[in-house]
């Protein structure tokens, strides 16, 4: 593998960090009691918002129509995340170093299954807190649930919600493209060194 395309997957490792920086998805309330709206920042190891009483503000809006107070720590998921991004920034670093294509292929799968068990995960997140509702909440709506959209948006009674990835989430898409574009840019430098 050339000293560019080892780079390249360098670069492909190393752009997971932006989940250090900056949220990985972002979920946007609007309602009449918050006409300028709430936006809750979902980080790769915690949770927050545009300012600092936008959690609070989500749960008393949950509290009215019985769902769950949304707290940090009753997300494992946050706290073991990390380390996991760190491992694949890690090994990612050793794959570019070893160039090794084989390697590289198996970096790039094992990520986009992690990034896919994790939108699993974020949308049980929205199913558990969206249906399992207090009997006693001040307001009760027969049948209806409040699962915020996974990506996009949706009217809940007088809510309006919008799920976006945000740029943290951008590392993941670098990380998986430039991963990919090395694995096969590699292959046809094998297949041009061969043919001379």
């Amino acid at each position: 593998m050339s000293v560019y395309l080892r780079v390249v997957m360098i670069v492909a490792a190393l752009s997971l960090g932006l989940l250090f920086l900056f949220p990985m998805w972002k979920i946007y309330l609007q309602a009449p009691q918050y006409p300028e709206g709430l936006e809750l920042h979902i980080w790769v190891n915690k949770l927050g918002g545009s300012s600092e009483s936008v959690l609070q503000n989500f749960n008393i809006l949950n509290h009215y129509i019985g769902m769950e107070k949304i707290h940090p720590d009753s997300f494992a998921e946050l706290k073991y995340m990390p380390y996991i991004v760190i491992a694949f920034m890690v090994t990612g670093v050793l794959v570019g170093l070893l160039g090794n294509r084989k390697w590289v292929l198996v970096w790039v799968l094992l990520l986009a299954v992690a990034g896919a068990v994790g939108i699993l995960d974020f949308y049980l997140w929205l199913v558990k807190f969206g249906t399992n509702l207090d009997p006693t909440a001040p307001i009760k709506v027969p049948g209806m649930t409040y699962i915020p959209p996974l990506f996009g948006s949706k009217q809940l009674l007088n809510f309006h919600a919008l799920s976006l990835p945000s740029w943290g989430a951008l590392g993941i898409f670098l990380g998986l493209v430039l991963g990919g574009l090395v694995y096969i840019l590699s292959k046809k430098s094998m297949k041009t060194q061969l043919a001379s």
